[in-house]
């Protein structure tokens, strides 16, 4: 949609007699940017169907850690919405703030499940890491940090984080199973197997046929294939009715465990989770910024120093929440896509959050063979920077690939990038390029080196 389409038929409205909406274009600086309201409205709506997707998803991978269900959706929404109006009102950017795949994805099932963190613990590891990222993004030292870290390895995390996403989606759908004989192998062929393979191409083709809202479709498609298992065939009974609304469960707020995750042996968990979530932030404001425009007179991402801010001050107020980090969203870039250009589209998205505050009960109707297509889908897109790898270069790609395969194999995230890392300082080190390890690398080497010792 041309950004610039309904102008003339706003601006009227824009600058009407009527204060408020007067103020918003002045505060939001719509006009300004070559906006209207209603592109920004719009835009707001377009970016919200591409993501609410994670109220579902995410409590469903928390639900998995012990945080009940409805606890985390509350806290997903929750969170969602206030680091959104966060980023709209104070750094004045079209994003969404909300809990982050991958993120959660370390959360349970490298922390709690790999690990054997409590989650009370584990969401004390997310608070220090949004600590760690608040100081960051306040002294401004993002530029010493990107150069540490090869680019290899940084599109290296995101791939293999994408990689075990997708193997978290078949798993959970019984796709695939553990195997005596071949570790593992394709679940037995029942009508669960069928409803989770008949959604996944589903949304696949919803997504090919870009529909707004292609994966939170899919997953209510693949709900309502679903709700006959048990009644009309075989299996257990995975969709119940339990109501369409009820008060907001804050059953996980404040559980928290701040002092109990200030232990050696949970720094590098710490580390990891600060890396990732400072990297995918950075990375997605650049990558919205370049196609979008939305740039200072530098060159530079339009307000990145707030942007950061509001990104780690988010990752911080989740933990006593109840939830795993919030992060930037690249989903963002569909409101992009269609015109959006101020932080109006992140108030607009905050705003859409909320009313789900009051709908656990319908949404816990959705089984994990529901959720497991918007997974596999997530895990494709994640998929989409292996391409930006030097693969010519061996010295690059050899970490890259040990940081994607490990994720998977390992079913831990933090083993892939610790591999990574140890093995880049090792290559370096043994060909004689110890110019080419920064210190902030030496570190991460080194943290690596004790997550390895304490954890096994």
């Amino acid at each position: 949609m041309d950004p610039t389409s309904s102008s003339l038929s706003d601006e009227s409205m824009a600058h009407s007699s009527t204060g408020k909406v007067h103020w918003l274009d002045r505060y939001f600086g719509v006009s300004r940017r070559g906006s209207s309201l209603r592109t920004e409205i719009l835009a707001g709506v377009a970016t919200f169907l591409a993501s609410m997707y994670i109220i579902v998803v995410n409590p469903a991978i928390l639900s998995d850690a012990g945080i009940p269900f409805s606890a985390a959706l509350s806290a997903t929404v929750l969170i969602s919405f206030m680091s959104s109006l966060a980023m709209g009102l104070y750094a004045r950017n079209p994003i969404l703030v909300a809990p982050g795949m991958g993120m959660n994805a370390l959360f349970t099932y490298t922390l709690v499940q790999g690990a054997g963190l409590s989650w009370e613990v584990a969401l004390g590891c997310v608070f220090w890491s949004g600590v760690m990222f608040a100081t960051l993004a306040m002294f401004n030292v993002r530029k010493a940090i990107i150069e540490a870290i090869p680019p290899s390895l940084r599109y290296a995390i995101t791939c293999g984080i994408g990689l075990f996403i997708t193997f978290i989606g078949f798993k959970n759908a019984g796709f695939i199973v553990g195997s005596e004989a071949t570790l593992v192998t394709l679940g037995s062929f029942d009508p669960a197997l069928a409803t989770f393979f008949i959604g996944m191409m589903a949304t696949a083709i919803l997504v090919i046929l870009r529909f707004n809202g292609a994966l939170i479709l899919g997953i209510a498609l693949t709900t309502l294939l679903a709700t006959p298992m048990g009644r009309l065939w075989g299996g257990d009974v995975v969709v119940e009715w339990s109501g369409l609304a009820a008060w907001p469960d804050f059953g996980a707020v404040m559980q928290v465990d701040i002092w109990g995750a200030l232990k050696v042996a949970y720094l590098p968990f710490i580390f990891v989770m600060l890396f990732t979530n400072f990297f995918d932030a950075l990375s997605c404001f650049m990558a919205l910024s370049e196609s979008a425009d939305l740039k200072d007179k530098d060159g530079n991402p339009r307000n990145l120093k707030r942007s950061m801010t509001v990104d780690a001050f988010a990752s911080m107020i989740a933990a006593p929440l109840g939830t795993s980090a919030a992060q930037t969203f690249i989903e963002s870039g569909a409101g992009v896509a269609q015109g959006g250009r101020t932080g109006l589209v992140a108030v607009v998205i905050a705003l859409l959050f909320l009313p789900f505050l009051f709908l656990s009960p319908l949404l816990s109707l959705v089984p994990s063979i529901a959720t497991a297509p918007a997974l596999v889908l997530v895990g494709l897109f994640m998929l989409a920077p292996i391409s930006k790898i030097e693969w010519s270069k061996f010295e690059e790609a050899f970490p890259a690939f040990l940081a994607i395969i490990l994720m998977p194999l390992t079913y831990s995230i933090t083993l892939g990038i610790a591999f990574g890392f140890l093995s880049f300082v090792m290559i370096k080190i043994c060909t004689g390029r110890l110019q080419d390890i920064r210190p902030a690398m030496w570190v991460s080497a080194a943290l690596s080196v004790v997550m390895l010792v304490t954890t096994q």
